[in-house]
This record gives C-alpha cells, sequence and structure tokens, in this order.
C-alpha cells in the first residue's frame, strides 16, 4: 500500500503525478532530444502503476515544473532548504544505448583510431625502409677473406709472422727508389737505351730459366748504379750482364757462369772487364743487394685473388713497367696492385676493388686509379 506524500516529501505518487499532467497539458512544454526519453520513462511508470513510490527523474522536467512542485511541497511541510535543480546522469533502468556521451569523452576514450588500411600502409612503409637499411648494411659490411688461413700448417708461409713482414717492406721498399729523373746525370745515355737494354735482359732471363725474382732485382741494381755512377755507352751492356750475375748469386741456386753471359752479349766484354764491373757495382751500392721489388708484392697481393688468367695478365703488365723509364717515379707496391687492378678491369670488364684488395695493399680504389 503507498504511503502518503506527507511521509515522503519531494516524492511524488503515480495519482498526483497523473493529475499533474492532465493539468499541465498544453501549458508546459516538452523537453527534447535526452529529456524526452526520460519523459516516456515517466509515463512507463505511470501506466505501469507500480506499487512503490518511484523517483522522478528531475532531467526529464523542465525547471519551471520543478520550481512549482517546490512550491507546493513548501505550503504542506515545515520549510526547509530548496536545493536548485540539477540535470543528474540517466537511471539505471534506462537502457545503455539510451545513455548520453559527451563528444569529449569520447575522444579521450577512443583517441581518434586510425583507420586500418592506414594502419596498414603505414606498416608496410616502415617495413620496406627496414628491408633497404638491411640492403645497406650488407653492402657495406663486405666481409675482408683471410688469406693465410689455408698455409697455417706450412711452415715455410710463416703465417705468424707475414703480416710483420710486408709491414717492413712497405717501410723498406723507399730505400730501393731511385730518382724518377736520375738520367739527367748521365752525359752519354738517355732513357731509350735504357728501355732496350732492360727488354733485352728479359729475353736472356728467358733464355737462361731463371727465377723470376732475378729478373726485377737485376733492374733495381741497374737503376740504382746508374742513379750514382755516370756510365759510357759503350759499357751500358756490361752493366746489365753484370746486374743479373749478382741478381743470380743472390737469388739463385743455380748460378749461371761468366762464360755464358760473355757468350750471351756475343763476346763483347773479357771475364776481366765482367769482374771488375761487378767489384766496382758491388761497392757502388754498399753490398746492400736486399731491397723490396715489385716481385715480392706481387706475390702477396695476387693471394688474395687466386686466379691463374690474372695472374700472367698481372705479371705482363708489370714487366712492362720495368721497361718504362717514367715508371720509376712510383714505389713497387704501388706498381704491383695497379698492375692487379688494371688486370681485374681488363679480364672482368668492371672497375672492381674488394675490401679484401684494399686491407692487404693498402691502397684504395682512388689511389690506383
Amino acid at each position: 500500500m503507498a504511503g502518503s506524500d506527507e511521509n515522503y516529501p519531494g516524492v511524488i505518487g503515480p495519482g498526483n503525478v497523473q493529475g499533474v499532467l492532465r493539468g499541465g497539458v498544453g501549458k508546459f512544454p516538452v523537453a527534447t532530444g535526452t529529456n524526452r526519453r526520460a519523459l516516456s520513462n515517466i509515463n512507463r511508470n505511470i501506466i505501469g502503476g507500480p506499487p512503490y513510490p518511484c523517483a522522478v527523474n528531475k532531467r526529464g522536467l523542465s525547471e519551471k515544473f520543478a520550481a512549482q512542485l517546490a512550491n507546493k511541497q513548501q505550503q504542506q511541510h515545515k520549510p526547509e532548504e530548496i536545493k536548485k535543480p540539477v540535470l543528474s546522469e540517466p537511471i539505471s533502468s534506462e537502457p545503455e544505448d539510451c545513455n548520453i556521451v559527451d563528444v569529449e569523452d569520447y575522444k579521450s576514450s577512443n583517441d581518434f583510431a586510425v583507420p586500418m588500411y592506414v594502419q596498414h600502409t603505414e606498416a608496410m612503409l616502415e617495413e620496406i625502409d627496414r628491408m633497404d637499411e638491411v640492403e645497406m648494411e650488407d653492402v657495406e659490411e663486405e666481409p675482408i677473406m683471410d688469406i693465410d688461413g689455408c698455409d697455417k700448417k706450412n711452415p715455410l708461409a710463416v703465417v705468424e709472422y707475414v703480416d710483420d713482414l710486408y709491414n717492413f717492406y712497405k717501410k723498406a721498399e723507399i730505400s730501393g727508389c731511385v730518382a724518377p729523373n736520375y738520367m739527367e746525370q748521365q752525359f752519354d745515355i738517355n732513357e731509350r737505351m735504357r728501355g732496350i737494354l732492360i727488354d733485352w735482359l728479359i729475353e736472356v732471363h728467358y733464355k737462361f730459366e731463371l727465377m723470376e725474382e732475378t729478373l726485377y732485382l737485376t733492374v733495381n741494381l741497374i737503376d740504382r748504379f746508374l742513379a750514382i755512377q755516370p756510365v759510357a755507352r759503350k759499357k751500358l751492356q756490361l752493366v746489365g750482364v753484370t746486374a743479373m750475375l749478382l741478381a743470380c748469386k743472390y737469388e739463385e741456386v743455380s748460378v749461371p757462369v761468366v762464360e755464358d753471359l760473355i757468350l750471351i752479349s756475343d763476346k763483347a766484354y773479357s771475364r776481366k772487364e765482367v769482374l771488375a764491373m761487378e767489384k766496382l757495382m758491388v761497392n757502388t751500392l754498399q753490398f746492400n743487394l736486399s731491397v723490396p721489388t715489385p716481385y715480392v708484392f706481387m706475390r702477396r697481393f695476387l693471394k688474395a685473388s687466386r686466379d691463374t688468367k690474372l695472374e700472367l695478365l698481372s705479371f705482363f703488365i708489370v714487366e712492362l713497367c720495368l721497361v718504362e723509364y717514367d715508371m720509376l717515379k712510383f714505389p713497387p707496391s704501388l706498381l704491383a696492385a695497379a698492375a692487379i687492378y688494371t688486370a681485374q678491369c681488363t679480364l672482368s670488364g668492371t672497375k672492381q676493388w674488394s675490401k679484401t684488395n684494399e686491407y692487404y695493399t693498402s691502397y684504395s680504389e682512388e689511389q690506383l686509379r
């Protein structure tokens, strides 16, 4: 049984609400939007006739209607503090889809989620950038081969000391070089005669089947001697024959006899003249016959390629450098590296100089060009 209104101040029973609504038809405006939805809930409660008084959602009433209800209650009961009506949140009986969500709350809760196709496109672009970075890293990080790994069990290869040896050769090669304009001190010979002499000695070298080191040391002894001692034109061939004799004594196991060298020179000189020139050359060079030649560096640099065709072409090019007087301005290590680089460009058709070649030769591609 519903209680009286006196026991529930501020609460309106179903009958009173119906009377108010009948008297208020056409007088009170009906609120729109969410208030209309709240007003429908009130009508539903009235039609259903609940046994207990239900609280009226003040958000569904207009402010004028709320003020009239407050004045009526003041007349029936003791005066008490009247609170200003405040729009409250929807009651729990309303469906979830009837709740009103503020726009700012929606923004903060959802953070404006990016559409799926945009996220997919951005993910693809990031993956492409990552793949490009990986490819660039693969290109930049070219491995350097260990060319001495296969000779670790060979005691003659001296793998433990080979790097130190070639570092010493690089420092000592300057002592074996001559001035590129030393021919200006000669009064009876020129660079063309020097080229003819060396070209003839190459044929003699192959005629006697000598070692390759012997040829390079022979040319080095000739240049170093001519840079210090003036020589007449008719003695130039004698200087070449004697230099080959000294190189054979230093490099060869079986040394050609003096008579063989005299015979190969068409008996232009006697044995006595050959021995006298040998004594003069050794004293002029101060017995310093151990110098790094281009051959020493060729053997080391070619070990990184291990190509027979490349080796033959490289030696052919560096032998042409022996004949040319203008090549004296380059150190032996640079001549060897340039010969190999030129042979690579000739055989492959493209200019390529790997990190392994650059590491063991100490010359970049720009320096060789």
